[in-house]
C-alpha cells in the first residue's frame, strides 16, 4: 500500500498524508493491494469500520456510529419523475447528519496514530462540523477555517463542539490556502478534504454499502464542489470489481449549480484541468467552490464511467429540496437536492431510461442549511456573531477573572493559534475600549474595562437565544 501520483506514477510513504506529487504536482491517491475476494471478510454490523480491510491501516479506532446509513427506496419520488427504481443514499443519518462523518472517523484516527494534539480544516460546512465532533470524542483540538458564507446549522455544530473557528476569505478556496499555511506554521494535522487523500478512502465506503444494500445501480448521481466525492464513489465501485465481487460499474453523473460549475465547464469545453470561476454564486453553499482542487479526479471518474455532467439552477435545486421532503420525508441540504433536480432533467431529456436504476447521494441534512430556514428563523446573524467573537470572548472571560499578559493568555487559551494572532485580538479589543494595557514588572499586562464586562454579559445573554 502506498500513496501514488495518478499522473507520473511516483509512490510515496503512506503517512503523513499528502495530496500533491513532489515531482510533477499531480494528485496523489492511496493505492491498496487488494486481496482476492475470497479472503475479504467484512465483519460486524453495516458500519464504516466494517470495511477496515480496504482502508489505509490505522491503529486507533474513533467512532460515533458512522456509516450503515439507509438506502431509501424512493417510490413516490420515482413515480413523479417517471422512473422504475430510484434510491436515495441517506447520509443525513450519520452522527452529525452528513457523509463527512466517515472522513472524520478516519482522519481523527490517523491524527492520533501520528500523535498530533490538534488538527486544522478548511471547510464550507459539513467537514468542519464532523471533525469538531470527532475531535471532541478523541480529545483533539479542532481548528476550523471557514469562508464568509457558511450554513448556519453547520456553524452552530462547530461552535457547540468547541472548535476554534476563524473566518477567512469569500469562498472555501481562500480558506484552504489559509489552512495550508497554518498547518505548515504550527504542525497541526492537515484535515482539509482537498489536502488529505484519506478523505477519498473514507468516502468510498458509501459504494460498498450501496452494493451490500442493493447492488450496482445503472446510474449514480453526485453533487460536485471540490470534485473528490464523485471520485470517491467511483473508486469504491472499481475496487469491488477488481475484487471480483461485482462485474458491473455504474455511470457517474456529476452535477453543479449554474452559478458555480467549473468542472462541468471544463468537460463541456473538453479541457483536462478545471479553471477558476471568477465570480461564483449559488445558495447551495456546500458546493460553492470556485477552484476545485480535485476537479481532475472528478473528470477522471465521469470519463472512465462514460457518465455525464450537467448544471441546474438554484430555483430547480430548491424545488427539488421541497419535493424530496414532501414525497419521501427526507430533508436534504440544497447541494444534495441538486441530484434530484439533475435526475428530473436527464429523465425528461431521455438520457436516463425509465427502466434504469438510479442512486442519488444525499450528503447532508437541510436542517444545517439556510435556504428554507432563513424564512423561518433569524438566528443566522447571531451564529455569525458567535463565530466572530469566539476567541475574543475567551480573552475577555480570562481577563474578567484576573489581569494577565499576552503569553499567559496564549497558554490559557490552549496554544490553539499563533501568539501573533493573540496580540492582534488584544489590539482590536483595546481599540474598542473593551480592555486596557499597562506596564507591570517589565511586562505589558491587560485588564478588562467596565465596557468589556458589559459586552461579556451581552454575549452570555445572546447565547441563551441560540
Amino acid at each position: 500500500m502506498a500513496l501514488k501520483c495518478i499522473q507520473c506514477g511516483l509512490k510515496f510513504p503512506l503517512y503523513p498524508p499528502k495530496n500533491k506529487c513532489e515531482k510533477c504536482g499531480g494528485t496523489l491517491e492511496y493505492e491498496i493491494s487488494l486481496p482476492e475476494s475470497r479472503k475479504i471478510k467484512f465483519s460486524g454490523k453495516l458500519r464504516f469500520w466494517r470495511y477496515r480491510a480496504l482502508l489505509p491501516s490505522v491503529r486507533n479506532i474513533i467512532s460515533l456510529g458512522e456509516g450503515g446509513t439507509p438506502l431509501h427506496k424512493a417510490e413516490r419520488l420515482a413515480k413523479k419523475i417517471g422512473l422504475k427504481e430510484l434510491y436515495l443514499k441517506d447520509e443525513t443519518r450519520n452522527p452529525t447528519n452528513s457523509f463527512r462523518d466517515r472522513a472524520a472517523a478516519l482522519l481523527t484516527a490517523n491524527a492520533i496514530d501520528l500523535k498530533c494534539d490538534g488538527l486544522i480544516c478548511a471547510t464550507n460546512g459539513n467537514l468542519g462540523a464532523s471533525l469538531a465532533a470527532y475531535s471532541a470524542k478523541a480529545g483533539l483540538i479542532c481548528n476550523v477555517i471557514v469562508p464568509k458564507l457558511v450554513d448556519v446549522g453547520k456553524l452552530a455544530q462547530m461552535l457547540v463542539y468547541d472548535a476554534v473557528i476563524e473566518e477567512f476569505g469569500e469562498t472555501v478556496d481562500d480558506s484552504i490556502r489559509r489552512a495550508e499555511a497554518l498547518a505548515d506554521e504550527t504542525g497541526w494535522y492537515q484535515a482539509t478534504a482537498e489536502l488529505n487523500s484519506l478523505v477519498i478512502e473514507a468516502q468510498k465506503t458509501i459504494s460498498y454499502e450501496v452494493y451490500e444494500q442493493f447492488d450496482v445501480p445503472d446510474w449514480f448521481i453526485v453533487s460536485m464542489g471540490g470534485g473528490g466525492t464523485v471520485y470517491s464513489i467511483w473508486k469504491g465501485f472499481k475496487e469491488l470489481k477488481r475484487l471480483g465481487i461485482t462485474k458491473s460499474l455504474p455511470k457517474m453523473v456529476g452535477v453543479q449549480p449554474e452559478g458555480c460549475a467549473p468542472i462541468v465547464k471544463t468537460l463541456v469545453e473538453n479541457r483536462s484541468q478545471p479553471t477558476k470561476i471568477s465570480k461564483p454564486f449559488t445558495r447551495a453553499l456546500a458546493v460553492l467552490v470556485a477552484n476545485p482542487l480535485q476537479g481532475e479526479l472528478a473528470i477522471k471518474a465521469i470519463n472512465e464511467s462514460e457518465g455525464l455532467t450537467l448544471t441546474v439552477s438554484d430555483s430547480e435545486i430548491f424545488k427539488a429540496e421541497l419535493q424530496i421532503a414532501k414525497l419521501e420525508g427526507i430533508f436534504a441540504e440544497p447541494a444534495s437536492s441538486a441530484t434530484i433536480a439533475a435526475l428530473k432533467k436527464l429523465v425528461k431529456e431521455g438520457k436516463i431510461s425509465k427502466n434504469d436504476s438510479v442512486v442519488c447521494l444525499i450528503t447532508g441534512s437541510g436542517l444545517k442549511a439556510t435556504d428554507i430556514l432563513q424564512a423561518l428563523t433569524k438566528k443566522q446573524k447571531t451564529a455569525v456573531i458567535g463565530l466572530k467573537i469566539s476567541t475574543k470572548e475567551k480573552i475577555l472571560q480570562i481577563l474578567s477573572k484576573k489581569d494577565t499578559y499576552g503569553y499567559d493568555l496564549w497558554k490559557k487559551i490552549g496554544k490553539t493559534m499563533t501568539r501573533a494572532a493573540i496580540y492582534q485580538h488584544l489590539n482590536e479589543l483595546s481599540e474598542k475600549g473593551l480592555i486596557v494595557g499597562y506596564a507591570k514588572n517589565g511586562r505589558k499586562f491587560f485588564k478588562i474595562t467596565e465596557r468589556g464586562r458589559k459586552v461579556l454579559r451581552a454575549i452570555d445573554d445572546l447565547k441563551l437565544l441560540l
